[in-house]
């Protein structure tokens, strides 16, 4: 029996000199150690054995699966290496070269503009109020001046969520709950998205606006042309040159388009600004004393102003971005460059 113990180490050692794979070293442990392997079979005949032999041939059983255990574990190992190894000569992993990490993301450029703006008149002393984007029609355009019949409702056509309910065009319906709840002194901005049924190179179906607000005594124009002048000159340079042209606006009266010299051509004319030397930025005009009525205000006493932007057509002056379709794309080469 100790002969047969040893012509089976012997057996078992030269099959995993010659094994040559992993599949192959593992066929091997199950042949000699696995539950009905030669070794195994071994030691379950133990009782067969005389005696006094019976200690020597369970030491030299013990013996015999120890050696086969650590020499099929060195062998697994070696191939592991072996197989590291000839990835890495293959090429397929290059250990010279840098981790790929995780790139920092960065500030949309629509959202840099409207901090800059928030941070520009909270300086003016502006509080930034926000509100509702589904509105209803009342505070939308009824309270602004605009009936259910008014023609100025057709340059604000909309998304009806229900007959009376939208999603807001502007958000001067923040202003209107505004002053239904606080009396004047008031002094407020409101940014947010903004939707109408327009979609072209430099529209698109939702934007974002930002309006502001301020009534007190004795509010002028004079004071409007001051605030905008001060907060255009803070975005652009203070070499940028205005103008105020008179317009209509349902809730403003008188009312006012401002323009700046154009910041692509520096008003020498170009397609930018068709040829005018002037950009259109921002509408503006003194509260409308209706709108006043519709709040509570008694517009003999006091006066105020408001103006609205969209943050978009900043950003594309600011930047030089001549398609606004690039801020709603979300392209990372894009937003890398801001």
């Amino acid at each position: 029996m100790i002969a047969g113990i040893q012509q089976l180490e012997n057996d078992a050692l030269a099959e995993l000199e010659n094994a040559g794979s992993q599949d192959a070293l593992l066929a091997v442990k199950t042949k000699y150690l696995g539950r009905r392997g030669l070794l195994t079979g071994l030691l379950r005949n133990i009782s067969q054995v005389p005696a006094e032999e019976k200690p020597l041939f369970g030491k030299r059983c013990n013996e015999v699966k120890v050696l086969l255990e650590n020499k099929i574990e060195e062998s697994l190992l070696r191939l592991s290496e072996g197989a590291k190894k000839q990835t890495l000569t293959r090429g397929k992993i290059d250990v010279t070269l840098p981790g790929r990490g995780t790139r920092p993301g960065r500030i949309h450029p629509v959202t840099q503009i409207r901090r800059e703006i928030c941070d520009i008149f909270s300086s003016f002393g502006f509080s930034v109020v926000e509100g509702p984007e589904v509105e209803l029609d009342y505070y939308n355009f009824e309270a602004l001046n605009m009936p259910p019949d008014h023609p100025a409702r057709d340059m604000q056509d909309t998304f009806y969520i229900e007959e009376k309910t939208v999603l807001r065009t502007h958000t001067s319906p923040v202003q209107v709950r505004v002053m239904q709840q606080v009396k004047p002194p008031v002094r407020i901005l409101s940014p947010g998205r903004v939707y109408r049924r327009d979609s072209d190179v430099s529209h698109t179906p939702m934007f974002h606006q930002i309006e502001g607000l301020l009534v007190d005594y004795d509010v002028s124009f004079a004071d409007l042309k001051g605030i905008l002048t001060a907060f255009l000159k803070r975005v652009f340079g203070d070499a940028t040159t205005l103008r105020f042209r008179p317009s209509f606006f349902p809730f403003t009266e008188p009312s006012a388009e401002v323009d700046i010299r154009c910041v692509m051509c520096a008003g020498r004319g170009c397609r930018v600004c068709g040829h005018s030397g002037w950009l259109e930025i921002l509408g503006s005009g003194m509260v409308d004393p209706t709108v006043f009525q519709n709040v509570g205000y008694d517009a003999e006493v006091y006066s105020g102003f408001a103006f609205g932007l969209g943050l978009e057509r900043i950003a594309m002056l600011k930047y030089g971005i001549s398609d606004i379709r690039l801020l709603f794309e979300n392209d990372i080469r894009f937003l890398r460059q801001f």
